[in-house]
């Protein structure tokens, strides 16, 4: 059987893991796979068994530099960045030695993080060029990134182009072209001399062996109609959480329906202390952390309200539930899924201006009222996650075709 070694790092949300542990999923029905997560890791998110998980010593973007132009990494431990910075590099090299791969797979770099992850993946890729070069080295990449139209564009995308014909043999691109197509994202797209293929977006599975908490299955067997606000791994998205708290007293007295309110699980504890007082005196609202079954509530609902991060708005897609989405990041990429989306009629976008608990209680009573959406979203590809184990499969017979 033949071997993955997956590298996946969250720097900020949950996004990058979620579609990352999609793909494996599929993968691993085939493959030997082994993930090498460099991120924080999170209680209760369960990964596909049998899979070997190696963990990083963590590290993360310094919250103070959020939306700064020159974002800065930390290390969530007692010891200093440039340390973690040599542990990591060296575990990593270690995996590779030991394992030898058929394939190695980097979950977005270098067309993001690039800056923040070289110290660890350039001397990983060089040691895949100097000791194993049959190796098939892939980049996993979602819809939309390099938002920030600046000065210096056309010289990263230069940059990035060159990095992958230097060190890269496959690009799997997780976007469905009718929607959103690579050189939007890369006008030098052309430059790129590895095999480019479009997977259609990568869509989540309902996780099986998880165990349902007495709370999930009092909602989702409630009778009572729902409202279900999401907002990812919580670190963002603060905004839209207190605006529908303050909505929900203009909506009780027009809506019978019920508020279940997710609010991420790196949402911070005086956060989310600040939102229960918030909420305390509302009836139609329940505030929960996190659920592994926000795909079975999002089926449920009568209407999503969320960020637009790629997972939370393929699970929109999936399960056609009328939605509104506020794209949350100031570099765009969530707004331009969300607009894209709304021309096709999916979704609504929310925008700034429309959270004030009047003016958001009026969007999510006309957001109730307008047509399902589910025919909408047939057309699209959202066989991601299988696609991709079919091309790494294709690839990787070629390779013994090559060898042999």
């Amino acid at each position: 059987m033949k071997n993955i070694l997956f590298y996946c790092q969250n720097l900020l949300g949950l996004g990058h893991l979620v579609r990352t542990t999609e793909i494996i999923r599929h993968l691993s029905k085939d493959f030997k796979v082994c993930l090498v997560q460099g991120g924080t890791p999170v209680q209760g998110f369960e990964l596909p068994s049998g899979v070997e998980t190696i963990h990083l010593p963590a590290i993360q973007v310094d919250p103070t530099t959020l939306w700064s132009e020159n974002r800065t990494m930390i290390a969530e431990s007692s010891l200093s960045f440039e340390e973690v910075k040599e542990i990591r590099k060296n575990m990593l090299l270690k995996v590779f030695d030991v394992l030898q791969p058929d394939c190695l797979i980097t979950e977005g770099f270098p067309f993001s993080k690039k800056n923040s992850l070289s110290f660890e993946l350039v001397p990983l890729l060089e040691r895949v060029k100097t000791t194993k070069p049959s190796t098939k080295v892939v980049c996993s990449l979602r819809d939309i990134f390099m938002v920030k139209n600046t000065e210096e564009r056309a010289k990263e995308e230069a940059e990035r182009c060159q990095f992958m014909n230097q060190y890269y043999d496959l690009l799997l691109y997780h976007s469905d072209p009718k929607v959103h197509r690579l050189e939007e994202s890369l006008a030098k797209a052309k430059d790129l001399k590895c095999q480019v293929c479009y997977t259609g977006y990568v869509v989540q599975s309902p996780i099986e062996n998880t165990g349902v908490t007495d709370e999930d299955i009092a909602s989702l067997t409630s009778q009572a109609p729902t409202i279900l606000v999401s907002v990812g791994g919580g670190k963002l998205g603060h905004d839209l959480l207190e605006a529908v708290i303050e909505a929900a007293a203009i909506l009780e007295k027009h809506l019978p329906h019920q508020i279940q309110i997710f609010t991420g699980p790196l949402m911070p504890d005086d956060k989310f202390l600040q939102l229960q007082k918030l909420a305390a005196d509302r009836t139609n609202i329940n505030i929960r952390r996190f659920t592994t079954q926000l795909i079975e509530h999002m089926e449920k609902a009568s209407l999503s309200i969320s960020l637009g991060g790629y997972n939370t708005t393929m699970n929109v897609l999936k399960t056609g539930v009328r939605s509104m989405i506020y794209p949350s990041n100031k570099d765009r990429e969530q707004a331009i899924r969300a607009e894209k989306l709304e021309k096709m009629g999916i979704l609504e976008v929310i925008r700034p201006e429309d959270l004030s608990p009047a003016h958001l209680a009026e969007k999510i009573i006309a957001s109730l009222n307008k047509e399902p959406v589910k025919n909408l979203c047939q057309n699209l590809e959202l066989q991601g996650a299988q696609k991709t184990a079919q091309l790494l499969q294709n690839l990787l017979e070629l390779q013994l075709i090559e060898a042999a």
